[in-house]
């Protein structure tokens, strides 16, 4: 199992927490109120944990064909010849929006990307391998979002997206904490 597989796996296991909890205090081990508590920490270390996984964090290398940088599961390495898709992670927080492309390998690779001299190196990545599909090679699957994070595409996909991200969020949030809530028979 890969240390990627592994750090998912266990943001996963975090955020079902109160399920145990809700197990423990239904045997009479643990408190009624159980699920509650473990369930508002697991939003909170879900929230956190779950994007950071694969973002990229000093130091990180550039080479003409990959960018390796190192993430909470290790060092991960992409290669910028063998893009498969880019598609734009948006998180938010009390000073803005907070986004990220992640970009997969042919390997399977993932990394997520934050820098602008990386973002810079994506772009001209994605330019030439559409260069290269316009004669018959391999076109990279770019989200709109994404297009228009990069400039390569007009700024209209990027409100759309965020907006969405926005509303996707909030209600995922809320359905969780209401699960938690019903779960510890509040």
């Amino acid at each position: 199992m890969t240390r990627a597989r592994m750090g998912s796996g266990l943001a996963v296991t975090v955020l079902l927490l109160p399920l145990a909890g809700y197990g423990l205090a239904s045997a009479g081990v643990a408190p009624e109120g159980a699920p509650i508590v473990l369930g508002l920490l697991s939003v909170i270390a879900g929230y956190v944990l779950l994007p950071a996984l694969c973002e990229e964090r000093a130091p990180f290398r550039h080479s003409s064909s990959h960018l390796t940088a190192r993430t909470l599961t290790g060092e991960r390495s992409v290669d910028l010849d063998r893009i498969t898709s880019v598609r734009l992670l948006t998180t938010f927080s009390y000073g803005g929006a907070h986004r990220t492309l992640l970009v997969r390998d042919a390997v399977g690779v993932r990394l997520g990307i934050t820098t602008e001299r990386s973002r810079r190196k994506l772009r001209r990545a994605i330019e030439k391998a559409e260069a290269n599909a316009a004669r018959g090679g391999p076109r990279p699957r770019v989200s709109r979002a994404a297009r228009a994070y990069l400039g390569l595409a007009p700024g209209r996909g990027l409100v759309v997206h965020t907006v969405l991200a926005f509303l996707l969020l909030t209600a995922a949030g809320s359905l969780y904490v209401v699960a938690v809530l019903r779960l510890g028979g509040q």
